[in-house]
């Protein structure tokens, strides 16, 4: 049987005599032509002679709705499939895509597809809408798929703002977008990095009563925990369990990953636990994403038992979990075990990829192993792989770390004869390299040289440079270089509000700008206004306000710091606990202690958690003063806010409180040295503070009950504090104590200055206890002191006998 159906016809010969939109489509009916299946002998014959009459009709009606229906009987999948992927005008294509969509039998993946090809490779974007609107006129209604068509072939073509113009025009041809629509634009919104956009449009979903499925909520979940947005994927992980919608496989495995990435990996375990026991099965990458995490963290011991919980699952160690616990092995500083756990993968004959490769080089150049590295590197390239940029920063990185700059920056040349070119995380580590070592200058030659050769300097890139410069003390370099970085931004970010001033909108302003836009259908405006955020260039971050604050503060310029800190926060900054320490640390500098405490207070107030240093440095502050008592209850504070503290730890608290204020100094201290062994958190710093502190009031007495109880607990007291104890017991004549004292210096084996040991032997003396002086001097000879250097002629003199008073 010869078949002459248009499918078959070569491209030039396509509709030659009848142009597709030579008049317009109309709406009368003409009527349809006889169509019967008795004239087939063969399914194969119907399905040619069904299709032939398909292409008939769509190269010669203009109204082709009626005629196609009288096929309908004789139609199937097959055959529509057939007829759109073989279709080589964009125009019929369409037109009949968009007919047979209406139709759920109709439907498949296949033609899906296949039309989302052929718009992209004839980009025959601009003929769809024409037919689109021609049909609209003639009342003819369009289903949704062919939106989701649209929208997916226009993000294949990368043209996503076209993509998101033609779900916001839905609206115009009356067509309300289904779940699959939704989720196809959420895809696009969530790739393109537009987070608040895509939650905006699922409130939308909602708002019109489309259900969300299970893929909708996949979607969303992997893109926020991808974006860091962890407890907001959190939230929709809930919503979806309360819809009754079960998590599958991959969204537990996804939401693991995204709790272990924000360090919570213990919640993480127990949501394993919970997906087991909703008879959900882990495979392999869920497996691997959770110890990844415990090894991230360093808690690699937890990370080798979990696999050991995971192998009576069935679990089998490959590749990637290989790589996991080599990484969290090298990051705890366990590199004999790290190595070690390599040659057992390699005897159980799993080669090694690009990515362990690089661990492997990672591992090496932070050990300082940077020959080894460059072996594995040489072993790499000889197996095949191409190492990548990542893996080259890895060692220059190493190459820095260790002082060879002159390596690192050849090493960097290199990278291009590899087709691998430098970027900016490449000349931000050379940048940070140069500024430990001082090369503030050479660092500003790189940092300019990245914008000679296209390379975009990135925020870390700017930090790295500015505090550089800090260190330096060049801080008005700095400061102008701060403000550059302030300039590059685009002007679309400063949005002028309803009280007429402009400034840049904070998380909730903007995500609530974006709801109204989508309720208001500009969904193309949102869109928009969010990828200029995204592309505005470099915006500085809290990190680059803390590096000034903190050079400020430390050039004694504490009024700039603070101007900063205010700036900071009217440009929608919340300052984190670097900030707060900062600025504390900095009064403390110029002796405002008091305005610390404000800072303290505020700090509090604003939900952010003092750091041990930040206390730390308010009691020193404190004890330099001799307020010893105001120190110690700032402490009793601190432990007091610790969570997971028990009644019974409450309650100690305050007793000890009540003793110190009673001045029962020793018991005081006892009883807060008892609960540090139970919670096994013991830190000397306190306590060594208070002791010098009360030496400096005069307070020697309760300076050495604080000694005598540090020492019972077998608590070690730093040299500083035990030299300050000894000159403090000579100042008040307790020679027997300050005696005692210097033998606990002997034998921690802490150096003592020649004037201590002349002002202590000569003490002794006047009060006729050369006994105890030439007892003393032995100690000091067995313990290395050169006595004819320590001594002075009037101490020996003393000892000879011969007072020179």
């Amino acid at each position: 049987m010869k078949i002459t159906s248009f499918l078959f016809k070569p491209i030039s010969q396509i509709s030659s005599k009848t142009p597709f939109f030579s008049k317009p489509i109309s709406k009368t009916t003409p009527k349809p032509r006889p169509f019967s299946i008795s004239s087939f002998a063969t399914l194969y014959d119907l399905e040619i002679a069904t299709t032939n009459e398909i292409q008939s009709i769509l190269e010669t009606s203009t109204a082709i709705e009626n005629p196609l229906e009288t096929l309908v009987p004789f139609l199937s999948t097959s055959i529509v499939d057939s007829v759109v992927q073989e279709q080589y005008n964009v125009q019929l294509g369409f037109r009949f895509f968009i007919w047979a969509m209406k139709r759920k039998q109709f439907r498949s993946w296949v033609s899906h597809n296949s039309m989302i090809r052929m718009l992209k490779e004839t980009q025959g974007f601009d003929l769809a809408w024409k037919l689109l609107e021609e049909l609209r006129n003639c009342g003819i209604p369009i289903v949704p798929q062919v939106f989701t068509v649209l929208i997916s072939a226009y993000a294949s073509a990368g043209m996503a703002e076209k993509a998101v113009e033609s779900f916001g025009r839905m609206e115009e041809f009356k067509c309300r977008p289904n779940t699959f629509t939704y989720n196809t634009i959420l895809h696009l919104l969530i790739k393109e990095g537009v987070f608040q956009l895509a939650m905006a449009v699922y409130n939308q979903m909602l708002k019109s009563n489309c259900c969300p499925n299970r893929s909708t909520f996949n979607i969303l979940i992997d893109g926020l925990c991808k974006a860091g947005k962890t407890q907001d994927a959190l939230s929709l992980f809930n919503e979806m369990e309360a819809k009754d919608i079960s998590p599958n496989t991959m969204i537990y495995t996804i939401v693991l990953s995204g709790l272990c990435q924000a360090k919570r990996t213990d919640d993480a375990h127990g949501l394993l636990r919970t997906m087991k026991q909703n008879s959900c099965n882990p495979d392999s990458v869920t497996y691997n994403t959770l110890l990844s995490g415990f090894s991230k963290l360093g808690r690699i011991d937890e990370a080798f038992e979990l696999l050991e919980s995971f192998r009576e699952d069935g679990f089998v160690l490959g590749l990637n979990g290989y790589s996991c616990l080599i990484d969290g092995l090298f990051r705890v500083g366990r590199f004999e075990e790290a190595c070690q756990c390599y040659r057992n993968m390699i005897e159980e004959k799993i080669n090694p990829d690009c990515i362990l490769y690089t661990v492997m080089i990672k591992g090496y150049s932070e050990a300082g192993k940077i020959n080894d590295a460059f072996m594995f590197l040489e072993e790499m390239t000889d197996r095949g792989f191409v190492p990548d940029t990542v893996c080259y920063n890895t060692l220059i990185k190493g190459l820095c770390d260790v002082g060879h700059l002159d390596k690192a920056r050849s090493l960097r040349l290199d990278i291009s004869n590899h087709d691998c070119f430098p970027d900016s995380t490449t000349y931000t580590i050379l940048i940070c390299g140069l500024c430990k070592e001082g090369l503030v200058h050479e660092a500003r030659q790189i940092f300019e040289e990245m914008g000679k050769i296209g390379c975009f300097p990135t925020v870390m890139t700017f930090n790295a440079l500015i505090n550089g410069l800090c260190k330096a003390g060049k801080m008005e370099e700095a400061r102008i270089l701060f403000y550059k970085m302030e300039m590059g931004r685009n002007p679309s970010l400063f949005l002028r509000l309803s009280q007429g001033t402009d400034r840049v909108l904070d998380s909730a302003s903007l995500q609530a700008l974006v709801e109204r836009f989508c309720d208001s259908g500009l969904i193309l405006k949102a869109f928009k206004l969010l990828r200029e955020l995204a592309n505005s260039g470099v915006v500085p971050d809290i990190i680059t306000y803390n590096i000034l604050i903190n050079g400020f503060c430390k050039a004694q310029n504490i009024n700039g710091a603070f101007k900063l800190f205010k700036e900071l926060q009217l440009k929608g900054y919340s300052p984190d606990v670097v900030t707060y320490n900062t600025l504390i640390d900095g009064l403390l500098r110029v002796n405002r202690e008091e305005d610390a405490f404000v800072v303290l207070e505020q700090m509090e107030k604003n939900g952010c958690t003092p750091m041990l240093g930040a206390y730390i440095a308010l009691m020193k502050s404190l004890c330099q003063r001799g307020k010893v008592s105001r120190a110690f209850t700032l402490w009793l504070k601190y432990i007091s806010k610790k969570s997971g503290l028990s009644n019974q730890e409450v309650g100690a608290i305050k007793v000890v409180q009540e003793q110190f204020e009673q001045g029962y100094v020793e018991h005081a201290v006892k009883g807060l040295l008892e609960m540090d062994l139970r919670l096994n958190s013991i830190d000397s710093s306190p306590y060594t503070i208070w002791l010098i502190g009360f030496c400096r009031a005069g307070r020697v007495d309760e300076a050495l009950k604080i000694f005598s109880a540090l020492t019972e607990y077998n608590i070690d007291i730093t040299p500083r504090s035990c030299v300050i104890l000894i000159n403090g017991l000579l100042q008040e004549g307790e020679l027997a104590f300050a005696i005692d004292a210097v033998l606990y210096a002997l034998e921690k084996g802490f150096l003592l200055m020649p004037h201590l040991w002349n002002r202590l032997i000569m003490k002794l003396c006047y009060q006729s206890k050369k006994k105890d002086a030439h007892e003393l001097v032995k100690r000091m000879s067995l313990a290395g002191y050169d006595l004819d250097v320590c001594l002075q002629r009037s101490t020996k003199a003393l000892l000879n006998g011969y007072d020179y008073r």
